[in-house]
């Protein structure tokens, strides 16, 4: 099993956190055993809690108990002082707690790790196109500011795999979602190439209607628009760390949604605090 890490938050000895791949589990896909760590029609719960056994037993965090969100692609975050009965509804969570490891499950949408560790808290951030634009992981470092005094300025975050730029194809109408929103939008979309577009920045910035027909789809980096946030809402730049794994160009490694549909699997992308870590 191979569980990725960011070294600046692997430095801090009482910080628990990881981005999960694919190999190295027991559920069965395409003749393969994966580790799928999200409830899906295809796979079995045996499999999915037996593979979040093992992921949280290499993580060295079966003391730790799991939280994980029932996934709405919004901006609700709940701030958690200890493990909820039931799963929330929503797609970001924060603590200051030891004990718990919060997650979210991806298969092409940006996983965002964020860590106070002047004043111990942490929270995991599930963002789609949907959560970024809706500035999701702006409004968690806001929370972290009012519920734990955070300073923007002392966060780490980490952006995990996800889709690129590369392959992350939008219609029109979201990128023009982006625009009205986000003055450096134009910086987060590239031409989808077939060969006979015209530039899609051109047709989404000067161009008047009928002049020149919109291209049907462009490319979006939803990691470019996340760091953006970050950098927005105060992060410095050498405290935030992107992976440059894309989900669907590494399907041997990653699960990507776009391009496995249905019988693709979940990721999980975790941080927590160990149960000892002194206050």
């Amino acid at each position: 099993m191979q569980i990725l890490q960011v070294p600046a938050l692997a430095n801090l000895p009482w910080l628990i956190h990881g981005f999960s791949t694919k190999p190295g589990g027991v559920s069965n896909q395409d003749a393969d055993k994966v580790l799928n760590l999200g409830f899906t029609e295809w796979d079995s719960k045996e499999n999915v809690l037996e593979n979040r056994h093992r992921f949280q037993s290499a993580l060295g965090a079966t003391d730790l108990k799991l939280i994980s969100l029932k996934q709405i692609h919004s901006d609700v975050i709940h701030l958690l002082d200890a493990a909820p009965a039931e799963p929330c509804r929503g797609d970001a969570c924060a603590t200051n707690r030891p004990g718990l490891l919060l997650g979210v499950q991806t298969a092409d949408c940006v996983p965002i790790l964020l860590v106070d560790p002047k004043k111990r808290a942490i929270a995991a951030v599930h963002a789609g196109w949907r959560g970024t634009l809706q500035r999701i992981v702006t409004k968690a470092i806001g929370k972290m500011q009012m519920q734990y005094k955070s300073n923007p300025a002392d966060l780490l975050a980490a952006i995990g795999p996800s889709i690129g730029g590369c392959c992350y194809e939008v219609g029109t109408e979201v990128a023009t979602q982006f625009l009205s929103q986000f003055a450096e939008a134009p910086d987060w979309f590239d031409e989808f190439r077939t060969g006979d577009e015209p530039n899609p920045i051109q047709w989404l910035n000067m161009m008047p209607p009928g002049h020149q027909p919109p291209p049907k789809n462009v490319l979006l980096d939803l990691r470019k628009a996340n760091r953006a946030q970050l950098v927005g809402a105060g992060l410095r730049a050498p405290n935030i760390c992107v992976t440059d794994l894309c989900t669907a160009c590494r399907r041997d490694l990653l699960f990507s949604y776009r391009k496995e549909g249905p019988q693709s699997g979940r990721l999980l992308s975790v941080i927590g605090m160990r149960p000892q870590a002194g206050r």
